[in-house]
């Protein structure tokens, strides 16, 4: 597993989503690479995960990509597969993409479920006072899993960004809210009035990359299985 980059931004911030809780983190980079017009600098190269792409509107969609808005100095990771035991393998890439870079730091976007099932409106931050002067509340109590877990561990300069969501897939709403919270803290002059309407597009586009990428999966699965008899 290893992160292949074709340049190398010199002291970026760089942002990582990945599908979660509400695939918040999957809707919000989404949204950044369309809003910003981040171009390809580098893919993850691995052959642990299942050998799967999507093709939208007759473009290939890379399933984990690294992408770069030189206007902003930004990184944007984003995957569209299920990483699922394979987070310290993905984080120990990613650190080492980020002392390549000399990253100024990594924010980590997740969604986060709430006690009563329901929808849960407010953004939490982790390790950075100033999400929370923007009016993220900061984290009290919280169980995290997956990739930020790792970076999380891994990585000291590690920042988060968690979304109230519901447990229903997915969730725009939550994702155009870290969106707005972005645009105060990174000044991106994001127009905020398509934003929710632009996120639920998104939000349709992921959920039939993910359903397509699952058949596709458990298709793989069941022809195997046909091998074996």
């Amino acid at each position: 597993m290893k992160v292949v980059l074709k340049k190398i931004p010199k002291n970026p911030t760089v942002i990582e989503g990945f599908p979660g809780f509400g695939l918040v983190g999957t809707i919000s980079t989404e949204f950044l690479i369309e809003h910003l017009k981040a171009k390809l600098i580098g893919e993850f190269e691995y052959d642990e995960l299942p050998a799967t792409v999507a093709i939208h509107k007759t473009n290939l969609v890379r399933p984990m990509a690294v992408f770069y808005s030189q206007k902003h100095n930004l990184v944007i990771l984003h995957t569209i597969l299920n990483t699922k035991g394979y987070e310290w393998k993905i984080t120990d890439a990613i650190i080492d993409m980020l002392k390549k870079m000399k990253a100024k730091e990594l924010i980590s976007i997740e969604g986060v479920g709430s006690v009563s099932g329901e929808a849960d409106s407010h953004l939490y931050s982790y390790n950075n006072a100033k999400l929370v002067k923007l009016g993220a509340k900061p984290v009290q109590e919280s169980i995290i899993v997956g990739v930020s877990s790792a970076m999380m561990l891994r990585y000291p300069k590690t920042s988060c960004i968690f979304a109230g969501t519901h447990s229903q897939l997915p969730d725009s709403k939550a994702a155009a809210s870290v969106i707005g919270l972005l645009d105060k803290y990174l000044k991106l002059k994001v127009d905020s009035a398509p934003l929710l309407k632009q996120a639920e597009q998104f939000e349709t586009k992921i959920k039939d990359l993910l359903q397509k990428s699952t058949q596709t999966t458990d298709d793989a699965d069941k022809k195997n299985m046909s091998y074996l008899g």
